[in-house]
This record gives C-alpha cells, structure tokens and sequence, in this order.
C-alpha cells in the first residue's frame, strides 16, 4: 500500500498555558505603579492589570473583586473614599465594630490552664446519698387520678340538649355585659 496523504495539515502542538501571577501579587503591583496618593480605584487596578498582563481570564472583573474585598478584610488594603491604597504601618490599628472585649487578667489567664469543668447540668441536683447505705429498692410509680397531665382540651359547643323534643325557652344571650336590671317602682296607695 502506498502512503496516502491528507489534506489535514500536522496537529499543533498545545499552546503552553499563560502563567499569570497570584491576584493579590498583581493587585500590589499595579497599586504600585499606579503609585496615586490618594489611593486607586478599581477601575484603575483593572485597566493597570490589563496592560501589564495582556489576555487575563473571562471572569477578571469578578476575580479582581473578590480578591479586593479579601485583602481589604485581611488588612492587606485599607479602602478610603472608593479607593484602595496600602495602609499606613504607623498607623494605630482601626477598632472593629461593637463592644471591645474585656482585658484578660492574670486570675483569668491561669484558670485558662486549668481543665475546664463541663457544663452545669440541667434541672435540680440531686440529693446526696450516703455511699455507705445499702442499695433502695425500686420505688413504684405513685398511682395516678386517672386525668391526664395539663389542661384538658377544650371541647367543641353543643347544642342545647334536647330532652324529649323540649329545647330550652330561654333566649340566647347577645354579647358584651348585660344592662342592669332595674326594679320596678309599685306607686303607693293614695289615703283620702
């Protein structure tokens, strides 16, 4: 058989992977040519990333954001008015949000050393019973009245009851107090 040739030209060999450097590097470093005193927006880090690095990946803007907010969590960046700049290292440290913890004591600090006790457990203690006593039997469960524990359910309202085709006369009662029954005035026989 003879050789057959195609028209498919040899396959490339893959491209070799553009190395980028970490984001927190190419953030620093464009913050650092940037070198605005007033700190760098991210808009400005972006654009700086772009024409140092050239192709950078589809999700850049999110990634640049993510690794903004990181570093500005982790102190890495201070941020002042929208803009990211490296913090100040003679700068006192910002106070978080809230309550400062209470300082630590030296009487603290070596209960700390010590093993911590379980915690309290519910309920009542129980009585202390003498090691010494002989075993007690099984108490037997005190009888109960038959009623169950709580409050009973409430039952739904029936009807007046009917005794042998006879209903009640008394009208239903209306709502709210009823008005004050006053008594009659019998008028008083006249003396001629």
């Amino acid at each position: 058989m003879a050789a057959e040739q195609s028209n498919n030209p040899p396959p490339q060999p893959p491209l070799p992977p553009t190395t980028l450097p970490l984001y927190p590097e190419m953030i620093m470093g464009a913050i650092e040519a940037l070198n605005d005193a007033s700190g760098s927006n991210k808009s400005a880090i972006s654009r700086q990333i772009e024409a140092t690095y050239g192709e950078l990946p589809a999700a850049h803007t999110t990634l640049l954001s993510h690794h903004l907010n990181k570093m500005k969590q982790g102190g890495q960046l201070v941020m002042v008015k929208n803009n990211y700049m490296k913090p100040d290292p003679n700068a006192p440290p910002r106070r978080g949000r809230g309550r400062p913890p209470k300082p630590k004591t030296a009487s603290s600090l070596s209960t700390t050393d010590a093993v911590a006790s379980p915690p309290r457990p519910r309920g009542r203690p129980p009585k202390a019973r003498d090691p010494f006593a002989p075993p007690s039997e099984a108490k037997a469960k005190p009888a109960s009245s038959g009623r169950p524990r709580g409050r009973p359910p409430k039952k739904a309202k029936v009807e007046s009851a009917v005794e042998g085709g006879v209903t009640s006369a008394a009208p239903a009662r209306g709502r709210g107090r009823p008005p004050k029954v006053k008594p009659e005035v019998v008028a008083a026989p006249v003396e001629c």
